[in-house]
């Protein structure tokens, strides 16, 4: 799979803004060939695997089928389903429902999303309650399992668990957006797990600018690990790419500064 990994949160409505950029980002993509143009920019690329809640958004489903047979190129999909997952019958009934969904949408990766594992752990007890209940549900669907775990503490109690997952999804960037520790900790645990880590939010979902934020997560993260981004536009697609290249490569990108009068002025004078 890519080290870069598509995100869906610009295609789905969730900016971390505000409610107008949210419906302005459901306005533009309600139509999937907009989304469509993305991935294509990023399977040009090489960068083939796309996580969020697809199943539970049949237009992502619909966009990823629509970039496959425009460019003879194959997705891995990386399923982060929201689940219910209280300590009933009827509520593992729904999960088995949901995980059959998740499977019919052709999933390889399935990572139960943060919100229904967070729901699972105990502080007290540094460990994941009934985390082998979903793991083996994932495993019975012939899907990867893992975990997406904005606490961090989720990737320490599964690795002290052994617990039958082969990464994790963690929010990293270097504002410490969102993330409940600071951002040196998150590091150490990034570099200190036992599988790979899917990092999110690279750019704090806008916060960042590109040039800043990709040189400290590449240069911060294992080999092993990955980098999600999301964006809203293909050219926005192809500086990510270029800005992560590189960092890579350790060059200079291959970029325009941003178009501001003022700081063309100070560069003619430089």
């Amino acid at each position: 799979m890519s080290r870069m990994i598509i995100g869906t949160n610009w295609f789905l409505g969730w900016s971390h803004q505000t409610p107008a950029r949210d419906a302005a980002i459901k306005e533009k993509f309600s139509d999937r060939k907009a989304i469509v143009e993305i991935l294509e920019v990023f399977l040009e690329a090489g960068i083939d695997t796309i996580m969020g809640p697809l199943a539970q958004n049949p237009i992502s489903l619909e966009a990823i089928q629509d970039a496959e047979d425009k460019t003879g190129q194959g997705m891995i999909r990386v399923d982060t389903p929201i689940m219910n997952v209280a300590d009933t019958e009827s509520a593992r009934d729904e999960c088995r429902e949901l995980l059959d969904l998740v499977k019919d949408g052709r999933a390889d990766f399935c990572l139960p999303h943060h919100s229904s594992v967070e729901q699972l752990v105990d502080k007290g007890l540094q460990t994941i309650r009934r985390l082998d209940t979903y793991t083996d549900m994932i495993r019975e669907r012939d899907m990867i399992p893992g975990l997406s775990a904005h606490m961090p503490e989720i990737v320490t109690y599964a690795d002290a668990m052994d617990a039958d997952v082969e990464t994790y999804i963690q929010i990293y960037n270097s504002l410490g957006f969102l993330m409940q520790i600071e951002v040196d900790w998150v590091a150490k645990i990034i570099q200190d797990a036992k599988k790979p880590v899917m990092t999110i939010k690279p750019m704090a979902a806008g916060r960042i600018p590109p040039f800043q934020a990709f040189p400290f997560v590449w240069n911060t993260i294992r080999e092993q690990d990955m980098v999600t981004v999301g964006t809203m536009a293909r050219r926005e697609a192809q500086e990510c790419i270029e800005y992560s290249l590189a960092c890579l490569e350790r060059r200079p990108p291959n970029l325009s500064v941003r178009s501001t009068p003022s700081k063309q002025k100070a560069s003619q004078h430089s």
